[in-house]
């Protein structure tokens, strides 16, 4: 599926001419859904980083993932990159498993393994892209009423495995400081507990991934997974939660600037970086790929 209308082109200028410079960039994919009734967390928005340089009379083509689950998205992360920088996509991150038989997916980081149910059902995580995230946590296999989903894989760490009612933690995520202040990115969502106490594991502490009893959602823009439901009751009451979207930063000279050749969004109003030379546009509408 595509979304012209959140597509973005743009070029580089300086004084209304041409211009041909150094940037560096952040690319995070969108975040994967959580699986549900004892699911696994959704795995963190594959990271892509790196340097490069603007050539003159260049295009330039911005896509941002969406969140898994969101307005009738897939479970699975959409995919973020930009052309003609690098041909490296950042994959979106994979869907946590379920205990009634929703499978995990791979991804930028892998969803959480779910809830063994019976002996067919697949409990281990997915796996993640190499370079981009690590594989999600494993699930509970007993089946003796209980049950809990392993963490979704984050782009700093594998998802933590489940353990009896208790979720798995969320994979932590990876920190940048791209925009002059260090900030977590693309953490799994923490496994949910059900049955009996309905503990929910809880998300990597840098990663912005979605929580697990306390059911925070991912931070926005952040290519968190979703974290697994749990509300700490005996009532079985356990839910999934959607992705959050991704985002691309693009950080260069104060004497360059970007200039919109096409799309529908507005080009996103640059911020300076204090103590530096540099600025930084914040790409955050998201379009799928």
């Amino acid at each position: 599926m595509s979304s012209v209308a959140s597509m973005m082109a743009v070029t580089g200028s300086v004084s209304g001419e041409p211009w041909d410079g150094a940037i560096e960039y952040l690319i995070v994919a969108g975040g994967g859904k959580s699986g549900d009734n004892g699911g696994g967390g959704g795995g963190g928005g594959g990271v892509v980083s790196g340097t490069a340089t603007m050539v003159s009379g260049t295009t330039y083509t911005i896509k941002v993932g969406q969140g898994g689950g969101i307005s009738g998205h897939a479970r699975k992360g959409g995919n973020s990159k930009i052309t003609n920088v690098t041909t490296t996509i950042a994959v979106g991150g994979g869907a946590g498993g379920s205990r009634d038989g929703t499978t995990r997916t791979t991804g930028g980081s892998g969803g959480g393994g779910g809830h063994g149910r019976s002996n067919g059902d697949i409990s281990t995580g997915a796996t993640g892209t190499p370079g981009q995230g690590n594989a999600g946590g494993t699930g509970t296999t007993d089946l003796s009423g209980s049950s809990a989903g392993g963490g979704g894989g984050g782009a700093g760490a594998n998802g933590g495995n489940a353990s009896s009612q208790q979720g798995g933690n969320g994979g932590a995520g990876i920190n940048s400081s791209i925009t002059g202040t260090s900030t977590g990115y693309a953490g799994g969502g923490a496994g949910s507990g059900l049955d009996y106490n309905n503990f929910g594991g809880q998300a990597g502490t840098a990663s912005h991934g979605g929580g697990g009893r306390n059911n925070s959602g991912p931070t926005a823009n952040s290519g968190g997974g979703g974290g697994g439901r749990g509300d700490g009751t005996n009532t079985g009451s356990s839910g999934s939660q959607n992705g959050a979207a991704g985002v691309v930063i693009i950080r260069m000279a104060k004497a360059g600037r970007l200039v919109k050749v096409s799309g529908t969004p507005s080009l996103p109003t640059p911020v300076n970086i204090a103590g530096t030379d540099d600025k930084y546009y914040r790409f955050t509408t998201v379009g799928f790929i």
